[in-house]
């Protein structure tokens, strides 16, 4: 997503801005209570990706027709480029997610996907050279070690599992990161609302087909809680918070809009204790404070 710079934000932009960054990052870390919720019921990741991306498929539609209007059809370079982003950086990316939902806890999901801007300087490192600065290896080591800290309580309450979990969610967020770092170019030509809206329903269409693929169709027989959370998940904790923090960022600024965005892991944390029943340890507290504290240093980087 293309940065917005807000030099001096309003005092009421300023305050309408973290409001709703803060709320867009709460809402995106439902997503995983939602999950867990869900696969309480029996249904496996296969069958509910493919709910939540089926609700969640015309509301990016209608994103990306609004987004588009008046604007040039896409070239065919434009349509290549939207669908390898779709596939990786939100089919894939989304995919890994889900199952790896199924081995770990709710705030171990969220701290890891929270590593993402390291991820993509170390991309950028790795692929354009960009340069790496001492506060930049500080933060990731912070960051790094908390999320190890977690880890190792995980893997005491939930053994080996917890392991292949943890994998397939830094799986997930690489994925991600690949996407951030080749979309620069698409959103310059395109804008970010119709990228995302067009790169979203490219997902959202592999996940359909996945499931077709896959499962025979009985298996679209779920209990009904899960279509209720499907939809949930597809609106609240999908389509409006991109909506929220693209607002957050026209107001504020995208620095400022992902340092309010560290409310999203104490929320995941929060809401997993409360909802889920997971333990809330020490570890966890202070690997938390870790990984804050360690993208906080990070973001503060002016390389």
């Amino acid at each position: 997503m293309r940065a917005v710079s807000v030099a001096a934000p309003r005092a009421g932009d300023l305050g309408a801005g973290l409001l709703l960054a803060a709320v867009g990052a709460t809402a995106f870390s439902g997503k995983a209570i939602i999950v867990k919720l869900a696969y309480r019921h029996g249904v496996d990741a296969v069958t509910l990706i493919m709910y939540r991306m089926l609700f969640a498929l015309p509301i990016f539609a209608a994103m990306a027709w609004w987004a588009g209007r008046g604007k040039p059809a896409l070239t065919g370079r434009d349509w290549l480029g939207v669908t390898g982003l779709g596939v990786t950086g939100y089919y894939l990316a989304s995919f890994l997610d889900f199952v790896g939902l199924q081995y770990i806890g709710a705030a171990l999901e969220r701290l890891i996907l929270y590593l993402n801007p390291t991820l993509v300087l170390f991309l950028g490192w790795l692929m354009y050279r960009r340069p790496v600065t001492r506060v930049h290896v500080a933060g990731m080591a912070l960051s790094y070690a908390g999320v190890l800290l977690v880890f190792g309580q995980e893997v005491g309450l939930l053994g080996p599992q917890a392991a292949w979990g943890t994998a397939l969610v830094f799986a997930s967020a690489v994925s991600y990161a690949f996407y951030l770092t080749y979309s620069g170019q698409l959103v310059q030509r395109l804008g970010s609302l119709r990228l995302v809206g067009l790169a979203t329903s490219v997902a959202c269409l592999c996940c359909v087909l996945q499931f077709l693929l896959l499962r025979p169709i009985e298996a679209a027989w779920v209990a009904p809680p899960v279509i209720w959370l499907s939809v949930l998940n597809a609106t609240l904790c999908t389509a409006v918070p991109v909506l929220l923090v693209m607002m957050a960022i026209e107001r504020i600024g995208s620095s400022m809009t992902a340092q309010a965005g560290m409310v999203g892991p104490l929320s995941t944390i929060f809401m997993g204790v409360w909802i889920l029943g997971e333990p809330f340890t020490p570890w966890m507290a202070a690997g938390t404070v870790l990984v804050l504290a360690g993208i906080y240093v990070f973001s503060r980087s002016k390389a």
